[in-house]
């Protein structure tokens, strides 16, 4: 039987990957430039999105965010705060998303997407699924609060080695829970060398200037290289 296993498991990420790649097209097409946020539960995921989403908007940036969870449109809510579209994707116990529900719920939005300059997808809170499934986007930004400890990078390999950028979140806590910065870093480093990192908190805005300035370069980038190829 686990061969055959194996062989579902393989065709499942095969039809991801092609449906994915349909997804990465009409994105690049319409100049939308796609995130994947993923961490376990309770890293200040939704709490950093709503900011960043709101400073975004402030700056004139067009953006938009899906949002997954397993039961509840509670995240929707918070982020629909933010002044920007948001539609929530209730997975009904699935533990990450996948092409297909991002693709049907673009289908139900209504959006355009020439309309929109950033897609924020924010993945279910789950360190091992998400890591195997893409979704089309241009960046997969892992998040790591200073509460969780700092050999989570070590735990998860996957999903750290897979991510294009790292969020450490509720660094405002950082003193207070006696997070060891230089083992965090050591250990990002040792999963995915050269890993982009930022310090963030959602409570007293550290980091996000930085960030956000560091998502317009990246877009500008993709965009000039696109209208050159």
């Amino acid at each position: 039987m686990k061969p055959r296993l194996l062989e579902i498991r393989k065709g499942v990420l095969e039809k991801n990957d092609l449906l994915a790649e349909g997804l990465r097209a009409r994105f690049q097409a319409a100049g939308v430039f796609t995130l994947n946020w993923v961490s376990s539960p309770g890293t200040g995921k939704t709490a950093l999105l709503e900011a960043t989403l709101k400073q975004m908007r402030e700056q004139g940036q067009r953006v938009a965010a899906l949002v997954g969870d397993l039961a509840t449109e509670n995240d929707a809510h918070r982020l629909a705060r933010s002044g920007a579209p948001v539609r929530q994707i209730v997975t009904g116990g699935n533990c990450h998303l996948e092409a297909d529900m991002i693709e049907s719920h673009l289908a139900r939005s209504g959006w355009d997407l020439n309309d929109l300059d950033f897609l924020f997808i924010e993945n279910v809170g789950n360190l091992v699924c998400p890591s195997s499934y893409d979704l089309g986007e241009d960046l997969r930004v892992v998040l790591l609060s200073v509460t969780e400890g700092e050999d989570k990078p070590l735990k998860y390999p996957s999903m750290f080695n897979s991510s294009d950028v790292a969020m450490i979140t509720k660094i405002d806590l950082a003193e207070a829970v006696e997070f060891d910065r230089a083992a965090a870093y050591a250990n990002l480093e040792t999963m995915r060398p050269g890993l982009r990192v930022f310090e963030t908190s959602a409570k007293t805005g550290r980091g996000l200037t930085e960030w956000i300035a560091f998502l317009a370069e990246q877009r500008a980038a993709r965009l000039a290289s696109r209208s050159q190829g």
